[in-house]
């Protein structure tokens, strides 16, 4: 597997998985109905990276790195991960956060913040805590999951 920028072809590849993942309703607070240039642009152009785990030309995962906030807030970063169904639970999303982690701190980042992880997203959040991230604070009900109904958010955060 390896770890590099994503490309629009990549994007492309991709493209059904991200779709399913926003149709899906479980894991992000993003338009469901958007469509694939409104996601590349909100996805890769618009953040300040964006990068894939690929094996071959088969894209496992992706994820972007942006600054959190703007002015004297900047130096918080974000960043979003979405991973393929084939890549799920094989340590490829720990290989990811890792390498933004390493990347937010090239880039001069002291930390990094996640807005509204889905309580719901267990596996996601037991992945969060294992590699030293915090849950700040938690949004009573701010997600609306299409099967359980209201659940909550956190947010999470670590320090680099």
């Amino acid at each position: 597997m390896q770890i590099r920028d994503m490309t629009k072809e990549d994007f492309t590849s991709f493209w059904p998985v991200f779709q399913k993942i926003l149709k899906d309703r479980e894991t992000y607070t993003l338009n469901p109905d958007m469509d694939m240039e409104e996601a590349h642009t909100l996805w890769c152009t618009l953040p300040l990276a964006c990068y894939v785990a690929a094996e071959g030309e088969e894209i496992l995962g992706t994820y972007y790195l942006k600054p959190n906030a703007a002015g004297p807030g900047a130096h918080i970063c974000n960043c979003g991960y979405m991973m393929a169904p084939r890549a799920r639970e094989k340590g490829i999303a720990r290989d990811l956060c890792l390498h933004s982690q390493e990347m937010a701190r090239a880039k001069g980042f002291r930390g990094m913040q996640f807005n509204a992880v889905v309580s719901s997203n267990e596996v996601a959040v037991r992945l969060w805590l294992k590699l030293g991230y915090s849950i700040l604070g938690t949004v009573p009900e701010g997600y609306l999951h299409p099967v359980l109904g209201y659940v909550d958010t956190y947010i999470m955060f670590q320090k680099l």
